[in-house]
């Protein structure tokens, strides 16, 4: 059996992202999933992270009967503006990575990693073959580093790798330049769950009170989000709803939105519970204001709305969503997007977008990276 170590940019819960997705559709290879370190400051701004910072100590957990989950150390912070502090981060890391492959009888072992700051890891732990797995345009969230370091990092992690996929179209072209093995692979949707929402679904307790039609997002609230869109039509048209579902990052300003009546906040909910809020939704909302982060990002929500075939109103942002401006409605401005809300409401092209929810489904794509390892050997 194939062995795969793998360094993620996620923990594997409480939300599925691109990383658990991929790695629980292997079941051919064993894994070792390692959650991302937290830094010692993590405290100062979340209380429960110093529960996190224990974790790593912990045994690891087993989702699945292929793969086994553990926590890297927590790490000293400004790893991302000085690169000697992110070396020394990444010793201590492959130091505890490979206390655990000698655990599991791993040998040479396919490295996939999805951060520039691995690095500084990747020659430290024994492997077979490097795979990245470009997700973001990393140098791009700003907060406690220096874009130019973390591009570097990033250059010498593209040039040591095997293969690399990447999330978006920008991404890819960038990531060419320091490696020819480079392919595009968006995002995708676990779409036998999200088509569950193309049939009628009880309607949650904490939606059943709220008004329609109901507009909902589903996502991170993230400082990139296209908030002030949402706040013009909820003012415009105070007889429509809109719904939040998701935790609020920090730096996003929904002070405002918070403020108006007709706009609510669910939080987070469990991934196999959303078929039944996305069902009761009258159209889904993919925001993303205009940024050098949102321009390469793969949104992974626009992909579970495809699957339910619900109409969506979406930003021009990221230009992935435009190949699909047949079977959405897109607004560049916050007028047009009370049109395209007002719009969806009479959107009858739910089959189109479930072909397409199809087509992007994550078994569509890992079958697209296992295809491209194997041929190179890697898988």
């Amino acid at each position: 059996m194939k062995q795969i170590v793998c360094l993620a940019t996620s923990p594997w819960y409480p939300i599925p992202t691109r990383k658990q997705q991929v790695m629980s559709r292997l079941p051919d290879a064993e894994i070792l999933y390692f959650d991302p370190a937290v830094s010692y400051l993590a405290p100062l701004k979340d209380k429960s992270a110093k529960e996190k910072i224990r974790a790593y100590r912990e045994n690891g957990v087993k989702p699945q009967e292929n793969i086994t989950v553990y926590t890297l150390p927590p790490v000293l912070p400004f790893f991302n503006r000085f690169r000697f502090i992110n070396k020394l981060n990444q010793r201590r890391a492959a130091g505890f990575i490979r206390r655990k492959m000698r655990e599991h009888g791993f040998i040479d072992p396919l490295l996939w990693v999805y951060s520039p700051v691995c690095c500084d890891c990747a020659p430290l732990v024994p492997h077979s073959g490097l795979v990245y797995d470009c997700v973001d345009r990393h140098s791009a969230y700003g907060g406690q580093m220096d874009p130019a370091v973390v591009d570097r990092m990033e250059e010498d992690l593209t040039r040591q790798c095997d293969a690399v996929f990447a999330t978006a179209k920008p991404l890819a072209d960038r990531l060419a330049a320091f490696n020819e093995n480079v392919t595009f692979i968006p995002n995708g949707a676990n779409y036998e769950r999200f088509a569950q929402a193309a049939k009628p679904q009880p309607v949650p307790a904490d939606l059943e009170a709220i008004p329609q039609p109901r507009f909902g997002f589903v996502g991170a609230l993230q400082p990139c989000i296209e908030y002030g869109y949402v706040q013009t039509a909820a003012k415009a048209r105070p007889d429509w709803s809109f719904v939040f579902i998701g935790t609020e990052k920090p730096g996003a300003d929904l002070l405002d939105l918070r403020s108006l009546p007709n706009v609510y906040f669910l939080g987070l909910k469990p991934n196999e519970e959303l078929p039944k809020y996305l069902a009761n939704f009258d159209a889904c909302l993919n925001l993303f204001a205009e940024s050098d982060l949102s321009k390469d990002v793969s949104p992974l929500k626009f992909y579970e709305y495809l699957a339910t075939g619900r109409p969506i109103v979406s930003t021009p942002q990221p230009e992935q969503v435009l190949q699909f401006a047949e079977i959405i409605q897109i607004a560049h401005t916050a007028e047009e997007f009370i049109t395209a809300c007002e719009e969806s409401l009479t959107d009858s092209r739910a089959e189109a977008r479930m072909e397409q929810g199809r087509l992007s489904s994550w078994d569509a794509r890992v079958a697209q990276m296992r295809e491209i390892l194997r041929k190179d050997d890697l898988l």
